[in-house]
């Protein structure tokens, strides 16, 4: 085709994509651009799996972690092909998460991906936040979880996750991060989503439901392992399947506070320990400023304002597991402080 048709047809992206430099790419990725890099930092894992072996409802894991992530800017653009408006370029960065537990060195999680960032768009209208951008993170877990959620890159300036006057952490659009299991309504709302509740934080399972508690393995005082008969509301034979039940070779269980923070809070907020770090951070006038990526795996998610609950829950047991990482598959200020690789001084940044 002569060039002059070509650009009379509006062909919004080049038919070849070459590739660009990485000075090019770092400077179109815009707020993505700061996530190049490898890191590494400690955190948390708990996540609510099935147990088939000792037909329990869950098998609640609990591990202090350590972690590896690893950004790559994917060299060109990705054409967004348009229906409703000319095409867009979306533009974004691969990653390897990798976790392992921090007493045993075995792995825990591993997870590829991708960051992508875009430009507002007329069809659908979706415009960019104040002084951010339209982000999205795409994952998939090799067992057969995959996940696309949706949100917003915004720069910040001052603690983040630190609660204020306007907002329980700061930075973040999502007031609660509680891992208490939560309610589910009693018929899917179309296309088949439940309308759930999460709790609010401070939550715990105990004060959810004071009797009996239908999730002991969240409750640490609790002993794990095949629970007393005749205990209230506890039939006989109930396994209370939590770390360091049953693993092999036996697992250490975790430590009754973890930097400073109990046990039942952690189980409860695991937020809690990224607050720790920056708090210890703000008490060695460290100062911050960075991006916050709030994203959502679905358009609404509604929060209880109180920590408790007061009607009794229909719990959707065998999904009620996730990893605490991030909660609520929202916010990415993910438990943990990690070091950028080759940054000079390695000074913890949160993240």
């Amino acid at each position: 085709m002569p060039e002059a048709d070509i650009a009379s047809v509006g062909i919004g992206i080049d038919s070849v994509r070459l590739p660009l430099d990485n000075a090019t790419i770092l400077g179109k990725l815009g707020l993505l651009g700061e996530l190049a890099g490898t890191w590494q930092g400690s955190g948390f894992n708990l996540i609510a799996r099935p147990d088939f072996h000792d037909k329990a409802d869950l098998y609640l894991q609990l591990n202090q972690t350590r972690e590896t992530l690893k950004f790559e800017p994917i060299n060109a653009s990705i054409p967004n092909r348009g229906f409703g408006q000319d095409d867009i370029e979306l533009l974004g960065l691969t990653y390897l998460q990798q976790i392992t537990d921090a007493s045993t060195g075995g792995l825990l999680h591993i997870e590829p991906g991708a960051w992508i960032t875009q430009r507002e768009t007329s069809y659908p209208p979706v415009p960019d936040p104040p002084n951010g951008k339209i982000v999205a993170r795409l994952g998939s877990i090799p067992h057969g979880t995959t996940m696309l959620a949706q949100g917003t890159a915004q720069p910040f300036t001052g603690p983040p996750t630190l609660k204020t006057p306007t907002a329980e952490y700061a930075f973040s659009r999502f007031p609660s991060f509680n891992s208490t299991p939560f309610t589910i309504g009693p018929a899917p709302i179309p296309p088949f989503q439940f309308p759930q509740i999460i709790h609010a934080a401070g939550t715990s399972e105990k004060l959810a439901t004071p009797v009996p508690v239908p999730f002991p393995e969240y409750d640490l005082t609790i002993p794990e392992g095949v629970l007393p008969q005749g205990a209230p509301g506890i039939p006989p034979g109930r396994i209370n399947a939590r770390t360091p039940f049953r693993t092999n070779p036996p697992e250490p269980p975790l430590p009754t506070q973890i930097n400073g923070i109990p046990g039942q809070d952690v189980v409860n907020d695991p937020i809690k320990l990224l607050q720790a770090v920056v708090n210890q951070q703000v008490a060695s006038v460290n100062t911050f400023e960075g991006v916050a990526l709030n994203i959502a795996s679905q358009a609404r998610v509604t929060f209880s304002r109180i920590p408790t609950v007061t009607s009794p829950r229909r719990i959707q047991r065998w999904t009620s597991a996730c990893r605490m990482e991030p909660a609520i598959s929202g916010i990415s200020l993910s438990l943990r402080v990690a070091n950028r690789l080759g940054q000079r001084g390695q000074r913890p940044r949160p993240r």
